[in-house]
Parts: structure tokens; sequence; C-alpha cells
């Protein structure tokens, strides 16, 4: 079940932020590595070498396939240079799992618009370049599948915790739209388009990034605030996320496209 057997798989942004040999991974790191358990062959893509090269090496010391490529998702160069290299290497493109990403506090007043604009960037276009250069692969192979990650924040409004993300918020919604007008365009062609929808997850940006940002510096502060804030009393992680990717990427899903798989733990549910 769900082998990803003989499959080539792209990951973006399959580095993990935060010092090397954390037992807290990622997203892309944790989708990376169960897809090369179930048999796929990696295309690791980051911006961050050490990362990446952490990401590979565990793959490799499993006995998997992983190339490494340092790779910046908002400059369109850089992404058609990459899927190129990663046709160079393995002559195919299955699996392509969109996931850079992050956010940055402020509302409208008070965000800058150099930072309005990185988050649609960041967020946003790094998607949208990622399928703009690997769908003409996928088409000529008459087969892909497509994952791209957003958030809980796309979805609803967490009126009540008084903070505001709104570059954030509004590029996550777009992830998802972006999904279903690109699902829409190429199923006739063999090629899904999904989205996996985090909610609050214990990954290294909690302790590296928003604790810094949101949370005062008090990482166990904004660790305890986040699991109470869960239905089910705990956040989920890096795996939680990456098994719903490896679901979506497989054969066994061979008849979903142009939709979502939240992960959240209850959140949105008992969001306004």
């Amino acid at each position: 079940m769900l082998s990803m057997t003989d499959k080539v798989a792209i990951v973006t942004g399959a580095g993990s932020v935060g010092p090397t040999g954390s037992k807290i991974w990622g997203n892309g790191k944790a989708t990376a590595v169960l897809l090369a358990r179930q048999g796929a062959k990696l295309f690791l893509v980051d911006v961050n070498d050490e990362a990446v090269a952490e990401t590979k090496a565990i793959i490799e010391s499993e006995g998997g396939t992983a190339v490494a490529h340092h790779c910046d998702m908002m400059d369109a160069s850089d992404v058609r240079e990459m899927v190129q290299a990663c046709v160079d290497r393995f002559k195919r493109i299955d699996v392509l799992v969109n996931n850079v990403g992050g956010s940055a506090p402020g509302d409208p007043v008070s965000m800058t618009e150099d930072v309005w604009d990185r988050q649609i960037d960041f967020n946003l276009k790094t998607a949208f370049l990622g399928c703009k250069y690997v769908l003409p692969v996928m088409v000529e192979q008459g087969k892909g599948a497509i994952v791209n990650l957003a958030s809980v924040a796309g979805m609803r409004n967490d009126f009540l915790s008084g903070r505001s993300h709104v570059g954030y918020a509004a590029s996550k919604a777009g992830v998802i739209q972006l999904s279903k007008s690109v699902a829409g365009t190429y199923a006739k062609k063999g090629i899904r388009v999904n989205t996996v929808v985090p909610g609050l997850m214990h990954t290294p940006l909690v302790e590296y990034r928003l604790a810094r940002t949101v949370g005062g510096n008090d990482a166990q502060k904004l660790i305890d605030a986040r699991h109470a804030a869960v239905p089910m009393g705990h956040m989920g992680d890096a795996w939680d996320v990456a098994h719903a990717v490896l679901f979506l990427a497989s054969d066994e899903a061979r008849f979903i496209t142009a939709t979502e798989i939240v992960v959240d733990g209850g959140s949105t549910a008992a969001m306004p």
C-alpha cells in the first residue's frame, strides 16, 4: 500500500531550519524521508545547502536515492534550471511537493509593502513556479501528482488570538485556489493537483522563527499555548503532514484531485 517504488519526487523546502541533528523536523524533511522510505527517488530542493544535505544523508543512510539541489523557488530561472536538472538525472517527474513558505505578522496598516510582496512570492509564487515548469514534463508523460502545502490560515480566521498575518493568510488561500484551478485545467491530462492544509504543527519554525516574531522570545510559552489551542489538546508534527502528502501523491489517491486534506486536530472546526 502507498508504494512509491520507481517514482521520482521533487520536494521543495526539503531541509529544516534549526541546528543539524534536531529531532524536530520540518514538513519538507519529513515528507522527503517518508517518500523515500516508500521507494521514491528524491530530488531535494532548498536554499539552505547544509539543511538539505542532512535530509539527503538520512535518505541515503536508509538505502534510498536522493539528489540535493540549491534553488531559490522565487526565481523563475532557478526553478526552470532545477526542473531540467531533475529530468536530466532521473528522466521523469512523477510527484511535485510545493512546500516552500512561511509567515510574517502584520495587518494591512502595519505590514510594509515589501513584506506583503515577499509573503505573496514566498508562499504563492513558489507554488506557481513549481507548477509552471513541472507541468510540461508531466503532460508529456501523461501522468503526475502535485501536492501543494497551504495552511488553515488560508481557510479560517482566528480572531480570538488577536494576531494578524494578512499576507500569509491571503497567500495560503491563494495556494488552495491555485491547486483547484490547475487541477481543473489538467484533469484530462492525467495530472492530479491537491492541497495539504496543516494547522498548528510542532515544527522547528515554532522555536526558531515564531518564538521570535510572535512569541516574545519565549518558545515554551508559545508551544504550550499552541497545544492548548488545538481541540485534540496538542499540536501535530511534520509526520502528520507527510503522511497526508504521501497519500495524495500515491496511486491509491488516483481519483482524488482539486481538493484538500486538512491536518489540524480539529482546529478549523473550532474557529469562527
